[in-house]
């Protein structure tokens, strides 16, 4: 291959990248600001991505714009004002568009920060809706807010390309038969739906922070998205504490990625773990975080107690002399408000911590006999554990076999052999 071919390879991958990172950084924008200006969810994601399309084509061969989110943001709405063309029976609001065109650019779309603001915490609500299934939810919300790709989605979440694309399209297909207005939700009802997107969020971040499957147990790319999401939307609803509450357990958590695994990609557990690793920057903002969710004086939710148990761990300088008592009272107060079988097995941990495991196999116990968690690897793990600190090796042995057979991250799967192999 020619020098020249070479470079103009070069030139062109590392144009498409900086569209990929423009495109990961406006997207939200973009479509938010379409989806107001035709007042179509689905067609405004549609001639966004064709406009992607385009520029991808484009920018290697003509050079970066000077503006180039209102570049994507003319051509998307110039797709726009085509597809209105093409449906006969609007004409009169093709007409409409064709005139704002004429008056508008791409610029003042996205000029005024407040606009901004508004429509991509809409779009946050649309994509979280109720009428959609909660896997619907976050292959959209991955879409259409994260600007994440469909194979990226695909990958994520260890799902065939085919079915994720099928996701979106029937989300978006039922947003629009059910007459989802683009809007934020007034204010007696935007509690009720912020619920929805924090817990769409909360699952994005927690599949990024312990893999459900695959070969490695972290996904940070995964998790990192879902925090950036949570910033945004902290932002945009500065009053509301449980948005704070779930940057905060976001932030914290995430501070100790860098000492969760070993240089050969297997896991490390608490008790072992470097926490001169911990990202402190990281710590300081959960912790900042977390001020501000308390400040807003309606109490800590579910989010902001367990950021405020995260909290405790970052405080402590070994496992020793970490505060169990304290996180075994969050845990009751959590198990108050938004009551779980994992919040309870989460608590029967901290109460192995601060009373032995003898009263914590008890919680355990309770919990194997309501059959909430018999399909999860979570329960044996815990109660393998537990037995093995009091000596019943046999009993551990089989409930630690049973959580291999159960768990489908092979990463976990390791260190669970190795709690086998110790009982010998």
């Amino acid at each position: 291959m020619a020098r020249e071919d070479r470079s103009a390879l070069i030139e062109e991958g590392s144009a498409n990248r900086w569209v990929e990172a423009v495109w990961r950084i406006e997207s939200a924008r973009i479509v938010g600001a379409l989806a107001r200006y035709t007042g179509d969810f689905e067609l405004a994601e549609d001639v966004a991505q064709e406009a992607l399309a385009e520029a991808l084509v484009a920018w290697p061969r003509d050079g970066r714009p000077a503006n180039p989110a209102g570049w994507l943001l003319t051509v998307a709405r110039r797709r726009a004002i085509d597809a209105f063309r093409r449906r006969t029976t609007l004409e009169e609001r093709y007409a409409d568009l064709a005139i704002r065109a004429d008056t508008t650019d791409g610029a003042e779309l996205l000029a005024d920060p407040d606009v901004i603001d508004d429509d991509v915490l809409a779009l946050m609500f649309v994509a979280c809706h109720p009428v959609l299934s909660p896997e619907a939810r976050v292959g959209l919300t991955l879409r259409v807010v994260g600007g994440l790709t469909t194979d990226e989605i695909a990958r994520a979440f260890l799902v065939p390309v085919p079915t994720i694309q099928a996701r979106i399209t029937r989300a978006k297909k039922t947003i629009a038969a059910a007459g989802v207005p683009f809007e934020v939700p007034p204010p007696e009802q935007r509690r009720e739906r912020l619920g929805g997107v924090l817990s769409v969020l909360y699952v994005i971040f927690t599949e990024g922070s312990t893999a459900t499957g695959g070969d490695d147990l972290l996904r940070p790319d995964l998790a990192q998205e879902a925090r950036r999401l949570a910033r945004v939307l902290a932002r945009l609803l500065p009053d509301e504490a449980e948005a704070h509450g779930l940057l905060a357990l976001m932030e914290l958590t995430s501070a100790r990625f860098p000492a969760r695994v070993g240089p050969d990609g297997e896991p490390v557990l608490l008790e072992e773990q470097d926490r001169r690793l911990w990202d402190r920057s990281a710590i300081g903002r959960g912790t900042a975080a977390l001020e501000r969710a308390a400040a807003a004086g309606s109490g800590l939710g579910p989010y902001g107690l367990q950021a405020a148990i995260a909290a405790c761990h970052a405080a402590a300088p070994s496992v020793a002399e970490t505060d169990w008592e304290r996180i075994v009272l969050l845990y009751e107060a959590v198990g108050r408000i938004a009551p779980s079988p994992v919040v309870e097995l989460n608590r029967a941990v901290a109460v192995a911590m601060a009373h032995g495991p003898l009263t914590a196999l008890q919680i355990v116990d309770d919990l194997v006999v309501s059959g909430r968690l018999s399909h999860s690897h979570l329960l044996p793990t815990v109660r393998g554990e537990l037995l093995g600190r009091l000596g019943r090796a046999d009993e551990a042995r089989t409930e630690l076999e049973l959580a291999i057979r159960l768990c489908a991250n092979e990463r976990e799967r390791t260190v669970l052999r190795r709690k086998v192999a110790a009982l010998e």
